[in-house]
Order: C-alpha cells, then structure tokens, then sequence
C-alpha cells in the first residue's frame, strides 16, 4: 500500500512539473530583461526618499501573519481537558489585535495618501 501511494506521488509530482514547464508562455519584455523588476528605476539616484507605505504592508503582513501561527492549534486544543480556556486564550488573542487595529485606525496609522 505505501509503495501504491509513494509510486502515485512521485507521478502526480513528475506530471506537474511537465506541465508547468510546458505550459507558460514565455515572452521576455524589457521590464522583465531589467535587472530591477521592482518598478524602482535602476539608472536613477539611490538617495531617493523610500515609501512608507512599503514598510506599511510589511508590518500588516506580519501582524496578521503573527495572528494565525497563534491561533493555528487552537482546533487541537479544543480537544484538550479544558476547551473553555483555550477559547479564552484565542478570543484574547483576537480582541488585543482587534484593539490594537482600531487604535491604529483611528490614529491615522493606515492612511495610504503622503
């Protein structure tokens, strides 16, 4: 049985790779030929002021990133003795960044305009 799923992975695996090397279409442009594909022109100065909205999306990636590696076992641990208090934990969990959000919100931290 191990070496019927073992064969059928390694076929799914070779049968993706095929495919994803065959099918996209390759058609090289001068954006995609430039060394910088970040939309940054390269030939520019490099003492130009940096965006903060760049750090901005960074630091809601993490936040929210940071939100679900906490509250990835919480499914598991409602089998635990005692489900109340792991939903105490997840549901403290939630309302301190729901906080955190709203006082970020009304402090003007999410403002996308400069």
């Amino acid at each position: 049985m191990i070496y019927i799923i073992l064969l059928t992975a390694s076929a799914v695996t070779t049968l993706l790779a095929l495919v994803s090397f065959w099918l996209p279409q390759i058609s090289p442009d001068t954006e995609k030929l430039s060394p910088y594909e970040c939309g940054f022109d390269p030939l520019g100065s490099a003492r130009l002021p940096f965006s903060m909205r760049f750090f901005l999306v960074a630091i809601l990636f993490l936040l929210f990133d940071l939100e679900i590696a906490l509250l990835l076992p919480t499914p598991w641990a409602i089998q635990l003795d005692s489900p109340m208090l792991t939903i105490f934990w997840s549901f403290l969990i939630l309302t301190l960044l729901t906080l955190g959000l709203i006082y970020e919100w009304l402090q003007g931290g999410l403002e996308w305009a400069e």
